[in-house]
């Protein structure tokens, strides 16, 4: 009785974990026709936050072989890193094609 009891317990839980809901769909899920008609537009993607370190210190030559790991106990300050924003994307056309360095307007 036990050993059925066992049988049915690890059966439940193996089909509980094939019955999960596909709440993330991503087009490198899908395949077929599926995959070819995919609509990016259509479903919702969380923007990703990317964080550049400010402070960092680069060793050269005999010290840059020689340190140990996890000596290293500098405090790391991350700052997120922006994109978009700038005046050239507002740009169309010429203006853009034609926008130089030398046009931006330094603040």
């Amino acid at each position: 009785m036990k050993k059925i009891a066992l049988i049915l317990g690890v059966l439940l839980v193996s089909l509980g974990a094939f019955a999960q809901e596909k709440s993330n769909m991503k087009q490198s899920d899908l395949t077929g026709p599926d995959y070819k008609n995919y609509k990016h537009w259509m479903h919702k993607t969380e923007p990703v936050k990317i964080y550049s370190e400010t402070n960092t210190t680069t060793l050269q030559g005999p010290a840059y072989k020689n340190q140990q790991p996890g000596t290293n106990n500098s405090k790391k300050e991350l700052v997120e890193v922006k994109i978009g924003g700038s005046e050239r994307q507002k740009l169309t056309g010429p203006a853009y094609k034609n926008h130089g360095p030398w046009n931006a307007k330094t603040k």
